[in-house]
């Protein structure tokens, strides 16, 4: 499987900001005003934690390798007012770059140098359904590799976006109104549409 795009799943109102500063880390973006869909206790666990030979993960700007995942899922209501933002393979060349083969706050993780992406089980992490409810720990594993991210030191440049998925044809025109020039989607089947998911 050839990975595309990473994703990275952020409110509408937040645009502007993106296109003029860039997606930050946890500490640079509390600097600025913004919105925000994690959830806090798991950014209490982020916040807590070191990147192995590298930083406080809260010092890096995190995308997903595929947004259609449990975090977008528990939003799955606030969809109207989310997009995610793709981006470009070309951050794994950033010096500092770290890829993980699950959520970064999961107590398992492993924190890996891009090189070591043809290692991971690209399938799984894109698979359309994480849900195991007959075994458990599989259903625990999965779901936090449906989470797997990409880590960049303090920020990901402008430069470095492709386009935009939308929930549909409202939000890609905000995202216009927004001054989001770069190529627009709609897709909702990625933002978990509940109409559509599991189907």
């Amino acid at each position: 499987m050839r990975l595309e795009e990473f994703q990275n799943i952020t409110p509408l109102d937040n645009i502007p900001s993106i296109l003029n500063h860039a997606i930050l880390s946890h500490n640079k973006a509390a600097k600025l005003p913004h919105n925000t869909v994690a959830h806090q206790e798991v950014q209490q666990r982020r916040d807590a934690k070191m990147v192995p030979r590298g930083l406080p993960l809260h010092q890096y700007a995190n995308v997903y390798f595929h947004a259609r995942n449990p975090m977008m899922y528990s939003r799955k209501n606030q969809a109207q007012k989310l997009c995610v933002l793709r981006i470009s393979t070309r951050i794994l060349e950033i010096p500092g770059a770290v890829i993980t083969d699950q959520n970064a706050a999961s107590p398992y993780v492993r924190f890996s140098s891009p090189d070591r992406l043809p290692e991971m089980d690209l399938e799984y992490v894109f698979a359309r359904y994480w849900k195991h409810k007959d075994d458990p720990i599989e259903d625990r594993k999965h779901s936090n590799a449906k989470c797997a991210e990409t880590l960049i030191p303090n920020r990901i440049s402008p430069r470095f976006l492709q386009g935009a998925h939308a929930l549909n044809e409202t939000a890609k025109q905000k995202l216009i109104a927004l001054g989001f020039s770069l190529p627009l989607v709609c897709n909702p089947d990625l933002l978990c549409n509940p109409d559509l998911f599991f189907h």
